[in-house]
């Protein structure tokens, strides 16, 4: 995965990521298509096909998922709608706290959405 740094160990190739965000990163990480983002200066984005397709913000994990399948998910309480930050809940994307659900399936989950997606 492209980064800005040196050549260096896995750990130390993404200084930037916070702790809880380079498992994440790992599992992305021999895949050509997906990018490292720079967001509100955070590196914790990745993209596909230059679309976000997972986050980290406000420690909780994030994810672009088809409506359905996030409404569902807040249903059995693996997490909640996100928001940015001004009431307006996003109805395709997943705020997800740290030990409710496996972050890295969720993110597999939500490449798969948006690599496929046509806009």
């Amino acid at each position: 995965m492209p980064t800005k740094t040196k050549k260096s160990s896995k750990s130390s190739s993404v200084p930037d990521a916070d702790p809880l965000f380079v498992p994440i990163v790992e599992a992305f990480a021999g895949n050509k298509l997906v990018a490292r983002k720079r967001m509100f200066s955070s590196h914790n984005v990745l993209s596909v096909k230059n679309k976000i397709f997972v986050m980290l913000s406000r420690g909780n994990f994030v994810a672009k998922l088809p409506k359905a399948r996030v409404d569902e998910l807040v249903a059995k309480g693996v997490g909640k709608h996100f928001d940015p930050g001004h009431g307006r809940l996003m109805k395709e994307w997943l705020s997800v706290p740290s030990g409710k659900a496996s972050w890295i399936d969720l993110a597999k989950e939500a490449y798969t959405f948006v690599s496929q997606s046509k806009s």
